[in-house]
């Protein structure tokens, strides 16, 4: 289902475009994991980078982010953008269950977290066995992209080779047997992005043009600049409560990077 690497970049490269801002802002709507600026409870699993309150190592980078975000919220009108807690922003690696599905499996099975993780952690195994040394990943920040339902800030790899990385650790996902016995699918190709906030109630005198300059303008900024860059030294399974409580515990399974 996931791309190479230049098709990966064809995809991602053009939803920061001015002409993409223009068609997504006729789709976008208020989100349904949030009401007002409450998180609505939408339980699942994922795998993920820390968020950033568990990540020091990568400070500089969610500051931009974090002064990203605040920029954002004093040009849009209030009330338009719910923004995340910086400390809770992070990467998703592989989207596994969710919501309905998610409460549906756990009520017909009471093992389901403890089977999970026994085989994300062999998941994990296979893929860190397959290398004789994996080293930290970098993807640098491209800029501000526009979801139906959210602000993000789209990813692309330093390198092929880290994209590779990723995709051969999401096949070690998504093809292991055992879970995809479990209800684990792939549901999505991979996109790198760190959400931002999402939407909350849009007015239907929602100035666009100004919207879509304010989204040029600041994605501008990184032309300008040298782009900051996420390093990955860590991924782990977490369990969501909702999109601001992301749990983890030394039970869930990791994998760390090594410097090189």
């Amino acid at each position: 289902m996931d791309n190479n690497y230049q098709n990966y970049i064809n995809r991602v490269a053009p939803t920061i475009l001015p002409k993409t801002h223009q068609q997504q802002l006729e789709n976008i709507c208020k989100s349904a994991k949030f009401d007002g600026e409450k998180p609505v409870s939408f339980p699942g699993y994922t795998v993920m980078t820390p968020t950033w309150e568990h990540d020091q190592e990568n400070n500089q980078f969610y500051q931009q982010l974090q002064l990203l975000q605040q920029q954002l919220l004093e040009k849009l009108p209030s009330g338009l953008l719910i923004p995340l807690p910086p400390s809770t922003f992070h990467l998703t690696i592989a989207d596994l269950i969710w919501d309905n599905d998610y409460r549906e499996v756990v009520n017909n099975n009471p093992e389901f977290s403890t089977q999970l993780k026994a085989n994300i952690a062999q998941s994990f195994e296979d893929y860190t066995s397959s290398f004789s040394t994996v080293y930290p990943l970098k993807f640098q920040l491209l800029g501000l992209t526009v979801f139906p339902r959210a602000i993000v800030v789209s990813l692309v790899p330093d390198h092929e080779f880290n994209y590779n990385q990723i995709m051969s650790l999401r096949r070690c996902i998504y093809q292991n047997p055992s879970l995809v016995a479990l209800g684990i699918e792939q549901q999505y190709d991979f996109t790198a992005h760190i959400s931002l906030g999402y939407f909350g109630e849009i007015p239907d005198s929602l100035d666009k043009e100004s919207f879509l300059s304010i989204l040029d303008e600041l994605n501008e900024q990184w032309i300008e600049k040298e782009s900051p860059s996420l390093t990955i030294n860590r991924v782990e399974l977490r369990q969501f409560e909702d999109m601001i409580t992301y749990n983890w515990d030394h039970s869930y399974p990791k994998i760390t990077w090594s410097a090189k």
